[in-house]
């Protein structure tokens, strides 16, 4: 397998969108492409992952994107795995790209939801739980990560501040991100004051739903040998599953296709949980942050609150998680949020972070997950 690098990123802001999914996915792309120094009759696959598309009445849209791009030739394929398709696209890319069945290649991950009314978009977005038996029994994903923080809670006598200060944490990091969909940081006591969601979930546990869009080009080192930019080295690119429906699972406290994934990254970078420098984690829900890093295997089980609001995990804490503001304030446009976390992870090892920089970092991880864990990647990331 060659070497393979991660040699242009970009992502929009993400919130709500005027333009469409496809013409936000062509934007990010080109702008990926010109990071990267290249031209776009050098990509030979384009990987796009696009799990709403038909909300705006399209399907098929990597040939569109490809036709924006000046390259309709290049073939495309579309990726869906819930929240976790662009991680899924990337994924692909590196096995193409590692394996010699092509140079460089293409990973855009766009999502368009807010032309939708709440009640339209959450069906979309239910739509990745099993539907038989979850959906169309009145179980929502605020009510599914409900029900892991409520096995958790108990177990670990974990305060709502424990999780309280995962958001606020997060929305801190937010506030200095241009791309985040929530630029506002928030107080304990604004979190405290929230409404209950989904008991013990309250308003600010939640993640928005966000449109959005992030691009990334992945290359063979030997097929760059003078990127534009500061590469990112692929060390693990590593997925797995789980038992889809929660009910059938035997353990509530954690994800099990995290905790596969994560062991098949660290085989395959050759490395443990304490050679991770910084994280950015799939925090859909507070609880979802605080699970992940149990599961990953940075604290252990039952400590992943009580480290956040130890500080342990703020951005000039012992070991920074979300600097982009993750999930919560940086925002979830579904199929673009995998990308996005490696844009944040390209724009650090590039010094384009600002006030976010997580200073002297050489590698870092990015997890991301579909639905409630039956999707999972791991990718793990350092400087050449």
């Amino acid at each position: 397998m060659r070497e393979t690098w991660v040699i242009g990123a970009a992502s929009n802001r993400f919130g709500k969108m005027r333009e469409t999914g496809r013409e936000a996915a062509t934007e990010v792309a080109l702008a990926a492409i010109e990071s990267a120094g290249i031209e776009p009759r050098q990509i030979g696959y384009t990987f796009v992952a696009n799990a709403f598309g038909v909300a705006e009445h399209q399907a098929h849209v990597g040939p569109l994107i490809n036709t924006g791009l000046g390259i309709p030739e290049v073939p495309s394929c579309t990726i869906e795995s819930a929240c976790s398709s662009s991680s899924a696209a990337l994924h692909e890319a590196f096995v193409h790209v590692s394996g010699g069945f092509t140079d460089a290649a293409l990973v855009v991950g766009s999502e368009k939801l807010s032309h939708l009314d709440t009640l339209a978009a959450t069906s979309y977005f239910a739509c990745g739980a099993d539907y038989p038996f979850e959906t169309k029994n009145g179980a929502t994903f605020p009510g599914l990560y409900a029900t892991l923080a409520s096995t958790s809670q108990p177990a670990y006598a974990t305060r709502p501040e424990m999780f309280g200060a995962i958001a606020v944490k997060n929305h801190a990091n937010g506030a200095r991100n241009p791309h985040a969909h929530f630029q506002k940081p928030i107080s304990m006591e604004t979190y405290l004051a929230s409404p209950m969601i989904a008991s013990p979930l309250r308003l600010y546990d939640c993640c928005p739903f966000s449109d959005g869009a992030a691009a990334l080009v992945v290359a063979a080192k030997e097929a760059t040998p003078s990127p534009a930019r500061e590469p990112l080295v692929i060390r693990a690119s590593a997925r797995a599953g789980s038992i889809a429906g929660m009910h059938d699972r035997p353990d509530m406290l954690g994800l099990p296709a995290t905790r596969a994934a994560a062991e098949i990254a660290y085989r395959q970078a050759k490395m443990t949980p304490r050679d991770i420098q910084f994280a950015e984690v799939h925090d859909c829900f507070t609880i979802a942050e605080a699970l992940a890093l149990e599961d990953l295997g940075f604290f252990p089980r039952g400590t992943g609150a009580k480290e956040s609001f130890d500080g342990t995990t703020a951005r000039d804490g012992r070991f920074p998680v979300n600097p982009s503001g993750g999930l919560k304030a940086k925002g979830h446009p579904v199929s673009a949020t995998g990308a996005g976390q490696v844009v944040e992870i390209f724009e650090q090892f590039n010094g384009l972070a600002g006030a976010r920089a997580v200073p002297h970092a050489e590698i870092a991880l990015a997890h991301n997950v579909g639905a409630t864990g039956g999707s999972c990647s791991v990718h793990i990331f350092s400087r050449r």
